[in-house]
């Protein structure tokens, strides 16, 4: 893996204090890290007011054997454009490799799928996408605005929303009581 696709199946934490109220406690599996720039969905916050049945019904999907759960805000590039976070268990011409975060497909083919009970075995809906262009990510790892936790599918999975930034955290071995939000310099 070459530098400039280090980040791509890591998970980004936000860092206390980071500056920026859009990405507060953020909690972001990333797909894509490579020279012209990275492309990743949150997974630490909710969108108010939707849930999957809405976005099925208004792409005119019946909801079939798919359960109605929440949906989560993927970050504020596009946010109308969703993403689903699954297993490894399907894929279609627009899904991309995770690796240890599983699988991402954006095409109405998957929430067809899931609403059919043929879908992945695991997934979670996201709306909008967090993205960074040439360096721009790689900048603001080194301002410390963000750290790169291994990727887990028990976090994407296993792990209320409301609790993701604190697990991460945990699982990295860190206690996020402990972290501060400004670093100085020597």
């Amino acid at each position: 893996m070459s530098e400039a696709q280090y980040l791509t199946g890591r998970i980004l934490l936000a860092m206390p204090g980071m500056g920026d109220p859009n990405f507060d406690h953020a909690v972001i599996p990333i797909y894509v890290h490579e020279d012209a720039g990275a492309f990743g969905v949150g997974i630490g916050a909710l969108r108010e007011g939707i849930s999957f049945h809405d976005v099925l019904h208004e792409l005119d999907i019946e909801p079939g054997v798919a359960p109605d759960c929440e949906v989560h805000h993927g970050g504020p590039v596009e946010p109308g454009r969703g993403f689903v976070l699954h297993s490894a268990d399907w894929r279609d011409e627009s899904t991309l490799d995770g690796g240890p975060l599983g699988a991402l497909s954006s095409s109405a083919a998957v929430l067809r799928a899931i609403a059919g009970g043929t879908g992945p075995g695991r997934w979670l809906l996201a709306l909008g996408y967090a993205g960074w262009g040439e360096g721009q990510l790689d900048e603001e790892m080194h301002r410390h605005g963000w750290y790169a936790a291994d990727g887990r599918e028990a976090i994407l999975f296993d792990t209320p929303w409301h609790a993701r930034w604190t697990a991460t955290w945990q699982a990295e071995g860190v206690d996020p009581s402990l972290l501060v939000g400004q670093t100085g310099t020597a």
